[in-house]
């Protein structure tokens, strides 16, 4: 299969879309993660988390004051999260964007697919988040993954771990709303006959992811703050946390970190659209996974056409005169023979009809080549 085919791959394959998905959200919480741990450090309003200046120089004062893993400290968090999270994420994206395709805008139908497969993306990640960040923060008393579930279950309750789930929805929506229409209409420009083309996957997604992050960045410290609630009091709820912002870092504390979150989604966004691509091509192209719609083309590109009589198979069947309630015979091509000793081949056509005008042609033709 040539990369020209690729957009005429069969979408509608959900096991594809499940595993080139939860392939392309592994990829990208993975490769991304030390740069996640910058950003949450960065948000972060306490009075104990010295601040930052930027990005190099956190991401330097962790690795030499705290040791080399600590930037990736809790990435098993999103590496048991990530997988199902997107294989929900992009199959709902695929399915949805089809079925509305053909009842409203596309943009907006694209849009209205990111904010459904946003719903069930962040019901699985919400949860994980909590624990990714808690053991992210500065002096982070968790030793563990499992150490911080249970201890945070304990003092907690369950609802702990979906305190942020308003408020990510709210950030969320937006963000994937953004960055699945900016996506598409990127794709029409850099890649209009939407073949695959990885350097376009690239360039589409981080377009559509930075500045999805930037817009979206005030609730992303909001949902940060509710995660960790590191400012000594507790923060309930979406309303609660806009306020405590306001508070303790005034109107630019809603911008806290948009340089490593924007710096964190461009490259996130690339990764997961070109893996996501790429592995979408791959398992369909390799057969890998088996579509049906796909055996049924490539049948029809494999089977040759078979020429029709002179007479018109198609013409006779669906115009053919009837005689006394009974219609006229259907001129058949029986198959050609062949064996040792008979050099060529054996046309056979017999044709049966009450027109006079046929009664004096040749009722068997027999052609020797």
């Amino acid at each position: 299969m040539n990369f020209e085919d690729y957009e005429t791959l069969p979408t509608n394959n959900v096991s594809t879309h499940m595993m080139a998905g939860a392939f392309a959200g592994v990829m990208e919480h993975c490769v991304m993660y030390p740069l996640d741990s910058v950003k949450t450090r960065m948000q972060s309003l306490s009075p104990a988390n010295a601040p930052y200046r930027g990005i190099a120089e956190a991401l330097h004062r962790m690795v030499v004051h705290e040791g080399v893993l600590r930037p990736v400290r809790g990435i098993g968090a999103v590496v048991v999260s990530a997988g199902p999270a997107h294989s929900l994420y992009f199959s709902c994206y695929e399915y949805l964007k089809d079925s509305l395709a053909h009842r409203m805008n596309p943009h907006i139908a694209h849009g209205a697919a990111g904010c459904v497969a946003t719903v069930l993306h962040d019901g699985i990640m919400t949860p994980a988040d909590v624990v990714k960040q808690r053991m992210q923060m500065y002096n982070s008393p968790y030793k563990s993954l499992s150490e911080c579930i249970l201890r945070l279950y304990r003092t907690e309750g369950l609802r702990a771990f979906y305190r942020s789930y308003t408020t990510t929805l709210a950030m969320n929506i937006p963000f994937q709303s953004i960055h699945f229409m900016v996506y598409e209409m990127a794709q029409s420009l850099t890649n209009p006959d939407r073949v695959y083309n990885p350097a376009a996957h690239m360039m589409s997604g981080a377009v559509a992811g930075g500045l999805a992050a930037a817009i979206t960045t005030p609730l992303d410290v909001c949902k940060t703050l509710l995660n960790t609630q590191q400012t000594g009091a507790r923060v309930y709820g979406m309303m609660n946390a806009i306020k405590m912002v306001y508070t303790l870092g005034g109107p630019l504390g809603y911008f806290k970190g948009i340089s490593a979150r924007v710096l964190y989604q461009m490259p996130s966004t690339a990764i997961c659209w070109s893996t996501y691509e790429f592995f979408k091509y791959f398992l369909t192209s390799r057969g890998l996974i088996s579509d049906s719609h796909s055996d049924s083309a490539d049948r029809n590109e494999i089977e040759p056409t078979i020429p029709k009589s002179s007479f018109g198979s198609s013409s006779l069947s669906d115009n053919r005169p009837s005689v006394s309630g009974l219609s006229v015979g259907v001129a058949r091509e029986l198959p050609f023979l062949s064996g040792t000793g008979i050099q060529g081949a054996l046309s056979l056509t017999t044709v049966h009809t009450a027109d006079s005008t046929h009664a004096s042609s040749s009722l068997l033709d027999i052609t020797h080549s």
